[in-house]
């Protein structure tokens, strides 16, 4: 009995704290609200179309999300009342008008609009931009149940005087920028950065027979997204397809593409993608292509010998079991080293003195490999180390050899003063760079509509499409060895 009441006036107090903590947080969601209301009513008052608004001058390092948290409205709000922005983004300085919620009576009788949170279904119409606009990244946030982006086309064209008589080709970019989510995870950082070099092509590419308009949706990862848009007619005008991630989304877009004959370039994707579908362009090469070129290299060499240091990462296995192969097909002797053998300095049985010993750690994480590394550089036979191309940041000391797509001896500080004047934000240069890779196969896109032979330069590696068969898509195979 003593117990069971003590359980029940336990229970009485934290019933009691509940209350109590219910109560002092409703006090103060009532004085940031009142706060907020009071801040609100510093900002001037105007009338648009019967409609009472504020005037707010744009701060520095805030987006349309913000706005839209600190005023209470949605982005499809702001964007009614400021339509200049689905043509050239937010600046800072410029004056929007927000909806304060209270009407005025009117004498003219207000047009409605149409709300950008609902699926387009219609061909939107088509804005143009001036040609040294660069829209940043702030219009690409689409709200959660659209399928157009704010932007409902993009243009990098010039406005002319005289109306315009250029050939005009549609193009379209599809990638999970997640613009419904709060906070983008890193993915979606390196889609932006993609988004944001495949621009600044188009501007470069813009000319006075040809206008580009790019039309740029928000995938997420979607398969319904990817379906609306191929069961309407949003794409019926559209030369060609830039973007798509996950195989889910392509699979339905590859039968698309060969339906209507327009080319679909994949950043990355499987093999499976090229299967049967003639118009899809795949830019990663395949891992048995890139660790074929690696074992011929290898092979080349005289007096070698490869030691794999043992990381039992389930996801590079089938990779380095496919190099074992081919070095064997090429009479490369090898052998492998436990990562505790070669950590207690226990390797005699795995080198060979003789020989220039290869040192293969078959992960593509350097945080799981960095204490090895110390240890290989002391074995006074260690000559080589096979590294991963993420791993160039890092101050490792050895002569390393690794394959790659996206090498560039290119000048890149044009480009990069272009970059921070367009989009006015700091560049995270991380490896590999997505703006270069985006800058790099928006070009190779137009080139593939327009049917143009000739050299191209790109700002990084080349690209080298070949096909297997008619039935199938083309791949890259541009494969570079690069020795550091």
């Amino acid at each position: 009995m003593k117990g069971e009441r003590t359980y029940k006036v336990k229970g009485e107090r934290l019933k009691v704290k509940g209350l109590l903590l219910f109560f002092f947080l409703s006090i103060f969601n009532f004085q940031f609200s009142t706060c907020r209301a009071q801040e609100l009513l510093n900002y001037p008052l105007d009338t648009v179309n019967g409609e009472e608004v504020y005037k707010y001058e744009v701060e520095r390092s805030i987006g349309l999300y913000r706005v839209g948290i600190n005023f209470n409205v949605s982005q499809s709000e702001i964007l009614r009342l400021n339509p200049q922005l689905r043509e050239r983004g937010l600046h800072y300085g410029e004056t929007l008008l927000l909806p304060t919620g209270r009407k005025i009576e009117a004498k003219i009788q207000r047009i409605p609009s149409t709300p950008m949170d609902t699926v387009v279904k219609e061909k939107p119409v088509i804005k143009e931009v001036p040609a040294d606009t660069v829209v940043p990244t702030e219009t690409v946030a689409v709200p959660q149940d659209t399928m157009m982006p704010q932007t409902d086309t993009i243009e990098v064209a010039a406005e002319p005087a005289q109306p315009d008589t250029r050939r005009v080709i549609e193009l379209a970019l599809m990638l999970p920028f997640e613009s419904h989510q709060t906070k983008r995870s890193g993915n979606a950082d390196r889609m932006m950065e993609f988004y944001e070099g495949a621009l600044l092509a188009l501007r470069d590419l813009q000319n006075d027979s040809i206008l580009y308009r790019l039309r740029v949706y928000d995938t997420e990862r979607s398969e319904r997204k990817v379906n609306e848009l191929c069961d309407s007619t949003e794409l019926d005008s559209v030369k060609a397809i830039l973007g798509l991630v996950y195989p889910i989304q392509i699979e339905r877009m590859t039968a698309w593409c060969d339906a209507h004959h327009v080319p679909l370039i994949l950043p990355f994707s499987d093999d499976a993608a090229l299967m049967n579908h003639p118009y899809v362009h795949q830019f990663n090469s395949p891992d048995a292509d890139e660790i074929g070129a690696l074992a011929q290299w290898i092979a080349n060499r005289e007096d070698r010998h490869c030691v794999f240091v043992d990381t039992k990462e389930a996801d590079m296995t089938t990779s380095m079991r496919l190099l074992r192969k081919k070095l064997k097909e090429q009479d490369v002797p090898y052998s492998t080293l436990a990562l505790r053998d070669l950590l207690n300095d226990s390797v005699g049985y795995a080198i060979d003195s003789f020989q220039e010993n290869i040192f293969i750690l078959h992960s593509d994480r350097y945080q799981h490999v960095r204490m090895a590394l110390p240890h290989i550089a002391k074995i006074q036979v260690a000559k080589l180390l096979v590294s991963q191309y993420a791993w160039q940041r890092e101050n490792i000391g050895m002569h390393q050899v690794y394959t790659s797509k996206f090498i560039t001896d290119t000048d890149l500080t044009e480009y990069d003063r272009l970059w921070e004047q367009s989009f006015v934000n700091e560049h995270v240069s991380d490896l590999p760079r997505y703006d270069l890779l985006g800058y790099d196969l928006m070009r190779e896109m137009v080139h593939i509509v327009l049917h143009e032979e000739g050299e191209k330069t790109p700002l990084q590696s080349p690209i080298t499409w070949e096909s297997r068969s008619e039935q199938d898509g083309w791949q890259n195979t541009f494969i570079q060895i690069v020795e550091k």
